[in-house]
C-alpha cells in the first residue's frame, strides 16, 4: 500500500468498509483495495471518503438507484445478494454474542415485498423553490429526488406531493417533514414541522388534497380532510391508523411478522400484546384467541378499538392505555396470560422485560427493530429462567443496516409456579 491506498477487511454495522486499524470507508467492500481521502473523526469513528476502487471485490455489483452514494437511505446497494444476506444475519448474531447469548439464528428472510409503503420525505427550499427528498448520509443536506425506487409504486409520486403541499406553508422556507403512507384508500399524508397554519393555508391544503387525490391529509396529526378512509388491513380487520401513526415498513414485513408471532403463541387462548400500537398483531391474533392490547398512545388504541368493533367474528379484544416504560405490567398481571408479545420502539423494553423475567408466562415473543436492545432485554429474560428457542431475522429495510427480528422465549413447565 502507498499514500492513501488501504485494504478493507470487513463490513461494519452501518455498511461501511472497515480497515484493520478501524478506518471506516463508506462504499467500500471487504477484500477491496481502495484509495481514500483524508481521514477525519466523526461520532467517535475515523472515516474517510472513497476516492477510487483499485481492486474491486467479486461481490461488488452495480447499484440500481441513481441517488445511491449521495442519499443516506441505502448503504449497501453495491453488495451481491448472498453476502448481503450473510452480513445482515451476522449483525443479529454479533449483537447476541456481545451480550453473551448463545441462541440459534435462522437465515435472513426477505420481507421487502412490493417495497416500502411508508416513508418520511424532507422538504427544504433549494434555489428558491421547494424540493423534497432524503438527507445525505451523516448530513443535514437534502438530496432532492424524483422518486425512491425501493418504495411501493403508489409512493413514487410522494416527492411531488410533498413539494406541492409545502407551497401554502411557505414553500420550504421552514423545514418540513412529510410522512406519506400507501393505503387501500390512497395516500395518507401527515405534514410536520410548520407549526399552526392560518385559515388561508389550511383551505389551500384541503384544496390540494383534492387535486392530488389524497385519501387523508393531516397537519401535525390534526386531520384537515379525509376524502376516503386510509385503510390498512390487519388480517380481516379494516384498520385506519391514526394520522402519522406507526406502521411496519412493508406490507409483506408486517404479514410475516404476524405469522411468526401467531405460530409462536400456538394454542394460547389468552394473549397480551404489549406496545401494541394500532393492533397489527392484536387484530390478527384475535381471529382465534382473546387478546389484551397495552399501548401508551391513545390514538393508536382508538384505531385498534374501532377496527376490532368493525370486524365480525373476532374473539374478545380488550385494551389498556399504559406507559410500559414507566409502569410495566407486573408478574401477577402477566401470569393471567398464556402468552405475551412485546414489540417496543428501538429503545427496547428493559423495564417490561425485567418484570416478564419474574412471571411464569409459558411463551414470550419479542419483536424488535434493534438487535442490540433486543439482546439486552433477552438477557433479562434468560436470567429469569427463560430459554431463547429461536431468533428469526427479517429484511424489510432492504439495502440498509436495519434488521427486524422475532425472538421466541419459552419457560419450562418445571420452572413455573
Amino acid at each position: 500500500m502507498s499514500g492513501n491506498d488501504v485494504e478493507i477487511r470487513r463490513l461494519g454495522a452501518r455498511g461501511d468498509g472497515v480497515t484493520a486499524d478501524g478506518l471506516h470507508v463508506p462504499g467500500a467492500l471487504p477484500g477491496e483495495r481502495v484509495r481514500v481521502g483524508p481521514a477525519e473523526e466523526r461520532r467517535g469513528a475515523r472515516r474517510a471518503a472513497l476516492d477510487a476502487v483499485l481492486v474491486p471485490s467479486p461481490d461488488r455489483i452495480a447499484p440500481f438507484c441513481p441517488y445511491f452514494g449521495t442519499c443516506g437511505g441505502c448503504a449497501v446497494q453495491h453488495l451481491a445478494p448472498e453476502p448481503y444476506a450473510a452480513w445482515k444475519h451476522g449483525l443479529v448474531a454479533a449483537a447476541l454474542a456481545r451480550a453473551g447469548i448463545d441462541a440459534p439464528v435462522a437465515p435472513l428472510r426477505d420481507a421487502h415485498g412490493a417495497g416500502r409503503r411508508r416513508a418520511v420525505f424532507h422538504v427544504r427550499r433549494l434555489d428558491g423553490r421547494p424540493e423534497a427528498g432524503f438527507m445525505a448520509a451523516r448530513s443535514h443536506a437534502l438530496v432532492a429526488i424524483d422518486h425512491c425506487p425501493i418504495t411501493d409504486n403508489p409512493l413514487h409520486r410522494a416527492p411531488e406531493v410533498a413539494r406541492a403541499l409545502a407551497r401554502p406553508l411557505g414553500g420550504g422556507g421552514k423545514p418540513l417533514d412529510v410522512q406519506v403512507t400507501a393505503t387501500e384508500g390512497g395516500l395518507d399524508v401527515d405534514v410536520r414541522g410548520h407549526g399552526p397554519a392560518d385559515a388561508r393555508a389550511r383551505q389551500a391544503l384541503v384544496a390540494l388534497a383534492g387535486e392530488l387525490d389524497l385519501a387523508r391529509l393531516s397537519l401535525h396529526g390534526e386531520v384537515l380532510v379525509e376524502r376516503r378512509p386510509p385503510v390498512v388491513p390487519a388480517g380481516r380487520a379494516p384498520l385506519v391508523p391514526p394520522p402519522g401513526g406507526f406502521l411496519q415498513a412493508t406490507r409483506l414485513g408486517e404479514a410475516m411478522l404476524a405469522d411468526l408471532v401467531a405460530a409462536a403463541v400456538g394454542e394460547a387462548k389468552r394473549v397480551a400484546d404489549l406496545f401494541s400500537g394500532a393492533g397489527a398483531f392484536s387484530l390478527r391474533l384475535a381471529e382465534t384467541r382473546a387478546v389484551h392490547a397495552v399501548e401508551g398512545d391513545a390514538g393508536a388504541l382508538k384505531a385498534l378499538d374501532r377496527a376490532a368493533r368493525a370486524t365480525p367474528g373476532l374473539r374478545a379484544v380488550t385494551h389498556e392505555r399504559r406507559d410500559l416504560f414507566r409502569r410495566p405490567l407486573l408478574a401477577p398481571e402477566l401470569d393471567r396470560f398464556d402468552a405475551v408479545v412485546f414489540d417496543p420502539p428501538r429503545a427496547g423494553a428493559e423495564a417490561q422485560a425485567a418484570r416478564l423475567a419474574e412471571a411464569t408466562v409459558p411463551v414470550v415473543v419479542g419483536v424488535s427493530c434493534d438487535a442490540g436492545t433486543f439482546a439486552r432485554d433477552a438477557g433479562l429474560l434468560l436470567a429469569g429462567g427463560y430459554r431463547l428457542a429461536e431468533v428469526v431475522p427479517l429484511d424489510q429495510f432492504r439495502h440498509s443496516p436495519h434488521v427486524e427480528l422475532v425472538g421466541v422465549f419459552r419457560r419450562d413447565a418445571r420452572r413455573r409456579r
